[in-house]
C-alpha cells in the first residue's frame, strides 16, 4: 500500500485520505511474507565447494577430478603429473597381465576384483567376439558405478556380467552358471582401489580424517573401529604381526588399549595420533618416514582383519584349480608380503602335485616408467600359473 501512495505522490498527485483507506485492505492487511506451501518451495541452490588456494586439497573440493567427462583436460593434467585423479583408479601392470593371461576371442574370464574396471575393459576387448567376462566385487558403493560406466560402452549382459560377491565363493559361481570344466582366465588384483583410498568417508587412509572404517563392504561388520575398541592387547599385537609384519606390535597394542580407556578411538586421525604419540615418547627420535610406515602397517593390518582378506584369499587359492579349464591361466597382483607368500606357496604346491603345469619363476614388477607415472604401483607383484 505504501508503494502505491508514494508512487502517486512522486507523480505530483496527493491521494485523499479516503482513497488511502480504500487501498489499505488490499495491501496492509495482507501478511508481509505469506507462507508458501512446502511442496511449492523451489529447491535451494547449493554452491559447489570452492578451492582453498590454487589447488584443492580436500576430496569433496576436487569436483573437476570427480567429473572426468566434463573436465577431461584437467584430469589429463593430474595424470600427467604422476597422480591418480580422485574417484578413479589406474589399472596396474595391464600390459604384463595381458601377456601372461593371453586372452583371445571366445574365452570365458573372471575378474575377481572388478574395482574401477580397468583390467576388465582391456580383457573384454580381446575375448570378443564370443567371449564373456564375470566381474566380482564386494563393494556396494563402487560396483554399481563401474557397471554403469562399462555398460555405457555398449557392454551388454550377454558379454559382461557383474556379481556382488566375494571371490572366496568363485566355485559356487562356476557351478551356478553351469560353466562345466571351469573358465579360461582368472585375474585377482588384491589391491585396494584408489577411489576407496581417496574418499575420507571410507576411512582407508590416515592422511585425511574420517571414520575408522576400512571395510570394503560397509554393510558387513566388524569395522576397524570395532576391532580397536574390543580386542585385547595380546590379540591386537598378534593381528599387527600376522597381517603386516609389524616389529613393534606389542608396544602399539598396549598404547592403543591405554588410549581407548581415555577416549573411544573412532576416527582415523585419532589412531594415527596414538601411534605418533608412542614414537614421540620414545627415547630416540624417529623420522617422519618411519612413523608413517608404522601407521600404514597398522591400518593395513586392521583392513585385512576387518575384511577377512587372508581367509578369502586362502579359500580362493584352495578352489582355484577346479575353477580353471585344462590350460587355463590365472594371474595375481599382490601388494604386501602376506598376500604374496600365500600365492607363492599355493602355486608351488600345485606345481609339485601336477595341478599346475607351469608357474611364474619369481615375481614380475611394474616397469620403471609405470612406477614413475603411477607411484601407487610401486609395491605391486605379479605371479601367474597355468593348469
Amino acid at each position: 500500500m505504501r508503494a502505491v501512495v508514494w508512487s502517486l505522490r512522486f507523480a505530483g498527485v496527493h491521494p485523499r485520505a479516503d482513497v488511502v483507506q480504500l487501498l489499505r485492505p488490499m495491501s496492509d492487511d495482507l501478511p508481509a511474507n505469506p507462507p508458501v506451501p512446502e511442496s511449492a518451495e523451489a529447491p535451494r541452490h547449493r554452491r559447489r565447494p570452492r578451492y582453498r588456494g590454487k589447488n584443492p586439497r580436500k576430496f569433496h573440493e576436487k569436483y573437476k577430478e570427480l567429473n572426468p567427462d566434463r573436465y577431461s583436460a584437467d584430469v589429463a593434467k593430474v595424470i600427467a603429473s604422476g597422480k591418480t585423479p580422485v574417484g578413479t583408479h589406474r589399472p596396474i601392470m595391464v600390459r604384463e597381465i595381458l601377456e601372461v593371461l593371453a586372452p583371445k576371442p571366445g574365452d570365458i574370464a573372471v575378474d575377481c576384483t572388478l574395482g574401477f574396471g580397468g583390467h576388465s575393459q582391456e580383457i573384454l576387448k580381446r575375448i570378443l567376439p564370443g567371449g564373456r567376462l564375470f566381474g566380482l566385487d564386494v563393494d556396494p558403493i563402487e560396483q554399481p558405478r563401474t557397471e554403469a560406466r562399462l555398460r555405457a560402452n555398449g557392454l551388454g549382459p550377454d558379454v559382461f556380467q557383474v556379481r556382488h560377491m566375494n571371490f572366496a565363493g568363485l566355485a559356487k559361481l562356476i557351478a551356478h552358471e553351469n560353466l562345466t570344466g571351469g573358465v579360461d582366465l582368472i585375474l585377482a588384483d588384491l589391491g585396494v582401489s584408489s577411489m576407496q583410498i581417496d574418499n575420507p568417508d571410507r576411512g582407508f587412509t590416515y592422511k585425511t580424517d574420517g571414520p575408522l572404517d576400512l571395510r570394503l563392504n560397509p554393510q558387513r561388520s566388524p569395522s576397524a573401529a570395532d576391532l580397536v575398541s574390543k580386542l585385547q592387547a595380546a590379540k591386537l599385537a598378534t593381528l599387527f604381526r600376522e597381517n603386516s609384519d609389524e616389529p613393534r606390535a606389542d608396544e602399539l597394542a598396549a598404547a592403543i588399549v591405554a588410549a581407548r580407556q581415555r577416549q573411544p578411538i573412532t576416527r582415523t586421525a585419532q589412531l594415527a595420533d596414538v601411534i605418533r604419540e608412542l614414537f614421540s615418547s620414545a627415547r630416540s627420535a624417529s623420522s617422519k618416514e618411519l612413523v608413517d610406515d608404522t601407521i600404514r602397517r597398522v591400518f593395513q593390518a586392521l583392513r585385512i582383519a576387518a575384511n577377512d582378506e587372508f581367509g578369502a584369499l586362502n579359500n580362493l587359492l584352495r578352489v582355484l584349480p577346479s575353477c580353471l579349464k585344462p590350460g587355463g591361466r590365472v594371474a595375481f597382483l599382490t601388494f604386501h608380503s602376506g598376500e604374496d607368500r600365500r600365492v607363492k606357496h599355493a602355486f608351488q604346491a600345485g606345481l609339485d602335485t601336477g595341478t599346475y603345469s607351469s608357474i611364474s619363476q619369481g615375481i614380475l614388477r611394474p616397469s620403471a616408467d609405470e612406477r614413475r607415472d603411477n607411484p601407487r604401483s610401486s609395491s605391486a607383484k605379479l605371479r601367474w600359473a597355468v593348469t
